[in-house]
């Protein structure tokens, strides 16, 4: 599995046409064979940063989606951008859930530490 982030901060007078053109681009995105999942999210401590991240069962239907047409127009916003995106590529090999928070707040060896 492949988490594919993208941080950008957007000038103000450009973020409406730069999240219109991002969720567009995540709907068409979702659609993709191997797409897990694709989001637009708006930071809430920081109004002009947006990040999009997706996730791919596969490097192959991830390098698809880059070279499409879709892809394009993620690389568009990233121009809009008032400094250089990151941009982050990250091969994951296992992945939990809850279970691990509520493993971790079981443990004996740090029931001081519960609040």
């Amino acid at each position: 599995m492949i988490l594919a982030t993208v941080r950008m901060t957007i000038p103000p007078q450009k973020r409406d046409e730069a999240l219109k053109i991002l969720r567009s681009t995540a709907r068409h995105c979702r659609m993709r064979p191997g797409c897990l999942s694709c989001n637009v999210y708006v930071d809430a401590q920081e109004d002009d940063v947006i990040m999009v991240e997706e996730i791919w069962t596969s490097e192959k239907d991830l390098e698809h989606h880059l070279r499409s047409g879709e892809y394009r127009n993620v690389l568009l916003v990233m121009e809009m951008a008032r400094k250089h995106p990151e941009v982050r590529f990250n091969t994951v090999s296992a992945s939990t859930g809850i279970e691990t928070i509520e493993k971790a707040r079981s443990s004996p060896y740090h029931q001081g530490d519960l609040l």
